[in-house]
């Protein structure tokens, strides 16, 4: 009896000392929840009239650093330059601009400030001195350099040196030790090396060739090459077929890229050629080419090796004369509209377009008032090969006075003109600071 009673206040005992202990954790609690909120919880704003900070002589609060997607971005050399130069242009300049004329035989430094002009193409006739003897390197850098030094902006030196049949600066025994051959007979030579890899070895002694050619040609002053020859032709048959690689779409498109590549390394410009793809047409020198193939043709082969040079970073699309019935069968590609409109919209190609030379009979029908290069801008051509330059400046600039050509295309096309410039490094010492 007397141990159940001890046993029931042990118990009652070690119930009080369990609440007391519980009370105690309770306070302490609150306690600490209390401090926490607290220090959680931001200072009341001071009453009016009380000391500020500023007013009390303490240290503001610091302004948190903005997120890293709040920083405005770095501007863009490349668009600051070009932008910069645009708007210092006028109309003249920036018209002169976009015509790469081919290199007259008189007063050639004094017309390129005359007219402004965006650039020179250079045929068998300009490496040769007024006698008809080839020029030695010297001359030949020195005329060059004569050139740049008439210019306000640097300008584009363009050669045709594809090799084989059209071969302007290597003609030249001065300049190179003989002359290119055509892409078939250097890949041929490649490819017999080792028969059992005939394209990788083709390959490899195209990559060579065009390392030399390009780099040497850069050291002349030449800072576009009017290649690689994009078309695709299998048929020796073909009138264009000795300028083309002569294999399939899908290896055309290999020697393309490859091309383009190596004359990137040498900061030379490449100009694919003819878009959209010549196949087996007339020669449009003479006379009017008109190609019957389907659309889908275009799409499963000609344009295969154009997306391919495209995509490595071609800087120029040169657009033939023929005219393309499933594009638009009243126009040559190189003045219609629909035909630059697949080659920007469904190719994607945002950099310089320029026509074939419009001396070419091909066009001649199409503008018997002169105003040739009017239609070839209206069509969006960036730069006119011609050597009609002095009529057909000035009647551009009377399209633009006019309205029937916007001067915002003019700035759109100029834009892009001297993004290519940037990227050869030619606009290096005409930006000022």
């Amino acid at each position: 009896m007397s141990r159940g009673k001890r046993s029931r206040g042990v118990c009652y005992g070690g119930i009080v000392k369990v609440c007391i202990l519980a009370l105690v954790c309770l306070i302490g609690a609150g306690a600490f929840l209390l401090r926490s909120r607290q220090a959680a919880d931001p200072p009341a704003p001071p009453e009016a009239g009380s000391d500020t900070p500023e007013k009390s002589g303490g240290v503001p609060e610091p302004v948190p650093e903005p997120e890293p997607d709040e920083l405005e971005p770095e501007p863009d050399p490349r668009q600051v330059a070009v932008e910069t130069l645009l708007s210092s242009m006028s109309l003249e300049e920036k018209v002169g601009q976009m015509f790469f004329a081919r290199c007259p035989d008189l007063a050639a430094a004094e017309k390129i400030s005359q007219f402004h002009l965006g650039g020179y193409l250079l045929f068998t006739k300009d490496f040769k001195d007024s006698a008809g003897q080839w020029l030695s390197k010297e001359d030949f850098t020195a005329k060059i350099a004569s050139y740049q030094a008439a210019s306000s902006v640097p300008m584009l030196i363009g050669a045709d040196e594809e090799g084989g049949t059209v071969a302007r600066a290597s003609r030249n025994p001065n300049l190179f030790p003989e002359k290119f051959p055509s892409p078939q007979k250097v890949y041929a030579k490649g490819a017999a090396t080792d028969p059992d890899n005939a394209f990788q070895s083709g390959m490899k002694e195209i990559r060579r060739v065009e390392a030399e050619k390009n780099t040497g040609l850069r050291s002349y002053g030449i800072n576009v090459n009017f290649a690689p020859v994009a078309d695709v032709s299998t048929d020796p048959g073909d009138f264009m077929n000795d300028r083309t690689f002569g294999q399939d779409a899908e290896k055309t498109a290999r020697f393309v890229s490859m091309t383009v590549q190596e004359m990137s390394n040498a900061q030379v410009g490449a100009v694919l050629k003819h878009f959209p793809g010549y196949g087996n047409n007339a020669d449009t020198h003479t006379g009017i080419a008109v190609d019957e193939r389907p659309y889908e043709q275009f799409e499963q082969t000609d344009f295969v090796p154009f997306r391919a040079g495209i995509e490595a970073g071609a800087g120029s699309v040169l657009v033939s004369h023929n005219i393309v019935s499933c594009m638009d069968g009243t126009l040559p590609a190189s003045l219609s509209g629909k035909v630059h409109g697949i080659l920007r919209y469904v190719l994607g190609f945002t950099g310089v377009v320029l026509t074939d030379d419009l001396a070419m009979d091909a066009v001649k029908a199409y503008a018997a008032d002169g105003s040739v290069a009017v239609l070839a801008v209206q069509a969006g051509n960036d730069m006119i090969v011609t050597s009609d330059f002095e009529t057909q400046i000035s009647q551009v600039i009377e399209a633009v006075n006019a309205g029937t050509i916007r001067e915002g295309a003019i700035d759109a096309a100029v834009t892009r003109v001297l993004s290519w410039k940037y990227d050869l490094g030619l606009l290096d010492n005409s930006i000022e600071g």
